[in-house]
C-alpha cells in the first residue's frame, strides 16, 4: 500500500465519565485500555459535561489518528520531489489554535497541527510543503509562492484549508502574501 494513501477513519473509543466531589474546577481525560476515561467535577451540568467530553474525545481521537501518519517520511519524500531541504525535525502538536503548521528557520524544526490528522493526504502534504518551502524562503513573497506552486494541488489545498477554517468557525486564512514572516513562519488557520 502506498504510504501516502488515506488512513482509515479514526477509531471511536468507548467513553466513561467519572464525576468527582474532590474536583473543584479541572477536568482530565486519558485513554486507558481502549476506553476514554473523562474525570470532571461533580457539580458540572449535563450540558457542560457534554461539552467537556466532546472536546476531550475529539482531541484524543485526533492524537491517536495522527500517530499513524509518518510525518518524517512524508517530509522526506516531498523534500526530495521538490528539491527542498529537510527539517531537523517535524512533529505533531496540539497547541496550534491559529496555525496549520509552523517552522523555525533557526532550529529548522517544523510543527504540524494534529487537527490535520484527518484531512486528505494531499492537503497535509501541502502544509508540509509550505513549511519546507519556508526553510528556503522565510516570507510569503513571490519567490516563496513560485516555489510552492510547483505542487499542482496548491490552489486546491489552500481552498480546502480555507473551507475547513470556516467550518471550524475560525475565519479564513486571509491573504498569506501580505503577512511576512521572520524566524517563525506559519500557515494561519484564523486571522
Amino acid at each position: 500500500m502506498n504510504e501516502f494513501a488515506n488512513s482509515p477513519a479514526p477509531k471511536r473509543y468507548p467513553v466513561e465519565v467519572i464525576r468527582s466531589e474532590r474536583r473543584a474546577k479541572t477536568s482530565e481525560a486519558r485513554l486507558v485500555n481502549g476506553v476514554i476515561k473523562v474525570r470532571i467535577p461533580a457539580w458540572f451540568s449535563a450540558q457542560r459535561e457534554e461539552e467537556v467530553v466532546t472536546d476531550f474525545v475529539e482531541r484524543i481521537e485526533l492524537k491517536m489518528h495522527s500517530r499513524n501518519i509518518n510525518l518524517e517520511a512524508r517530509a522526506q519524500a516531498l523534500a526530495e520531489k521538490y528539491h527542498l531541504p529537510l527539517p531537523n525535525s517535524i512533529r505533531w502538536v496540539n497547541n496550534q489554535d491559529k496555525r496549520w503548521g509552523s517552522c523555525s528557520r533557526r532550529s529548522r524544526n517544523i510543527r504540524i497541527s494534529n487537527r490535520l490528522g484527518k484531512v486528505p493526504r494531499w492537503v497535509l502534504d501541502h502544509v508540509i510543503l509550505h513549511e519546507l518551502t519556508h526553510l528556503v524562503v522565510p516570507n510569503h513573497s513571490k519567490a516563496f509562492y513560485d516555489l510552492l506552486k510547483r505542487d499542482p494541488l496548491t490552489e486546491r489545498a489552500t481552498g480546502y484549508l480555507m473551507a475547513l477554517s470556516h467550518r471550524l468557525d475560525l475565519g479564513s486564512l486571509g491573504d498569506l502574501a501580505e503577512s511576512p514572516c521572520t524566524d517563525e513562519t506559519e500557515l494561519r488557520r484564523a486571522g
